[in-house]
């Protein structure tokens, strides 16, 4: 159940931001339900890899590349899915720094709502 709700407050927080931001668009509420499932899954997957092999530029940069990994991530979720699009790298990192942003503030008040 745990699982189901932060896929779809994930799929909440695509939605606003493809209407906030310019450059990301999805087509609709079903397509923003798969961008957020296939979003965790290569999170799950290919990320732990692309973190792995590119470890000794992640140290030069003190992290900082870890923002490429995440837009990296974001446009192959893009080449996957028909409705969901990202103009350009740009794009994805801010996407991805929002992204973040809004589901560490969705999940938090998850957590609240548990305790009380």
């Amino acid at each position: 159940m745990k699982t189901i709700l932060r896929i779809l407050l994930s799929a909440i927080a695509v939605i606003v931001l493809a209407k906030i931001l310019p450059g990301v668009g999805v087509d609709n509420y079903t397509t923003a339900i798969i961008v957020a499932v296939v979003l965790s899954l290569l999170n799950f997957f290919i990320k732990p890899l692309l973190v792995i092999l590119t470890l000794p530029v992640t140290i030069i940069t003190l992290g900082l590349f870890l923002l490429i990994v995440n837009a990296c991530i974001i446009l192959l979720a893009d080449y996957f899915i028909d409705g969901f699009w990202v103009d350009n790298l740009l794009w994805a990192i801010v996407f991805s720094l929002l992204l973040s942003f809004l589901q560490s503030i969705l999940f938090s008040i998850l957590k609240n709502d548990k305790k009380k």
